[in-house]
């Protein structure tokens, strides 16, 4: 028997009514390769090694087709504004040259406007990859592990060396007056062995517009450690009571459960049930869904398609793709029935894999998002019944 998504009928689901959600974010991914070696990375170290069979770099032919796919995409759908990330392996190993040439052809060719962002290691964030960022106005966000011991523990080079000292480099020159206006936020994946508010004021330490903790990427097949029956959410939490009060930055997962405690709707994979609108164009032009899938089962972000032969269109029709913009029929019945199940909306998921039932299970984290949602939830409601 496939695992699901692989036995969704899409035909009926279309027939029942059902419309896909066209693509607004296009994942490129420019270089294959990356300076660093840390060890949890999704790419290079977890189930899928496709990586290992790629061009290290997207080619000019490879980006005028993407160029002209995602033109006809937003044509087809009228839509008047994406966001294209420049990724990777460590994107800026493409080069300013080659970085210069793509932007500037994605912006000639594609007929909306274009929020342009590039999601770097930042070890090799000069001042030349800055001024020509300033040029093409180009979003930097850029990977913060915390403080220098916390980084240095798993973001290192293939022969052992921390990359802290690079980053919190680089940050300056991205902080400073003249870059500032590009600075996107940092990316902190969760760690519990770190102090929260050590690293919550580590990444302060660089004023960040926002920071993005991330969950370590895990399935059911390959579980996160765990020393206490919700060790993510009791570290979340912390830095939650620190921030609530004053918020000198924005933390992305906990606005988005503010967000959807009151009504709206996620703009991100990790909670909430809004239709997943990214896709991502590998260096030779493979069409695939969230590279994040890798951590599942080598292939699992793969759709068969490719910019050379098929629109995003037909990416759109694939099951895998419905099934991230199904929100609410995707999810397990334990899911829909949990009190928090519209604002987690199953978790990320890519965590919600388990061999032999495929996705539609509860999140390998499902409960450090229960408790997480519903300590907010309680601060929050506790909060509005304050007199003013």
């Amino acid at each position: 028997m496939p695992e699901w998504p692989a036995t969704l009928d899409v035909a009926a689901l279309v027939t029942d009514g059902w419309r896909p959600t066209p693509f607004r974010q296009f994942i490129l991914k420019i270089h294959s390769r990356c300076d660093l070696a840390c060890a949890y990375c999704y790419v290079y170290e977890q189930a899928d090694q496709s990586w290992r069979g790629r061009p290290k770099r997207m080619s000019h032919d490879v980006a005028k087709l993407t160029s002209a796919r995602i033109a006809e995409h937003v044509l087809t759908h009228d839509l008047d504004s994406i966001e294209i990330i420049l990724h990777g392996g460590e994107p800026l190993l493409a080069g300013p040259d080659s970085i210069g040439e793509l932007v500037r052809l994605l912006r000639a060719e594609i007929p909306a406007r274009i929020d342009v962002v590039t999601q770097t290691n930042g070890t090799l964030l000069t001042e030349r990859f800055l001024d020509l960022f300033a040029e093409l106005d180009l979003g930097v966000g850029v990977s913060l592990d915390g403080t220098a011991e916390a980084h240095d523990r798993w973001r290192r080079t293939a022969d052992g060396r921390g990359s802290h000292h690079k980053v919190a480099a680089a940050l300056e020159r991205l902080g400073s007056p003249a870059y500032r206006h590009l600075f996107r936020g940092l990316l902190c994946a969760v760690d519990t062995a770190n102090d929260p508010i050590e690293t919550y004021e580590a990444l302060l330490a660089f004023d960040p517009p926002t920071i993005d903790f991330l969950l370590p990427h895990a399935t059911w097949a390959d579980p996160p450690v765990r020393a206490a029956a919700t060790p993510y959410a009791d570290w979340l939490i912390e830095i939650f009571t620190r921030w609530y009060g004053t918020r000198p930055a924005g933390v992305r997962l906990f606005d988005e459960i503010l967000l959807l405690l009151l009504g709206g709707a996620s703009a991100t994979e990790q909670v909430g049930l809004s239709p997943a609108a990214m896709v991502v164009v590998e260096t030779d032009g493979e069409i695939e869904q969230s590279d994040i899938l890798k951590v599942a089962y080598a292939g699992a972000p793969g759709t068969g398609l490719h910019v050379r032969d098929d629109s995003f269109d037909e990416a759109l029709r694939r099951p895998g793709v419905v099934a991230r913009q199904l929100g609410r029929l995707a999810l397990a019945e334990q899911c829909t029935n949990c009190p928090v199940g519209r604002v987690c909306g199953g978790g990320h998921y890519a965590h919600r894999y388990r061999p032999g039932s495929g996705f539609r299970n509860p999140s390998v984290y499902c409960p450090d998002l229960l408790r997480l949602i519903t300590h907010i939830g309680d601060t929050v409601r506790a909060d509005l019944k304050e007199p003013r």
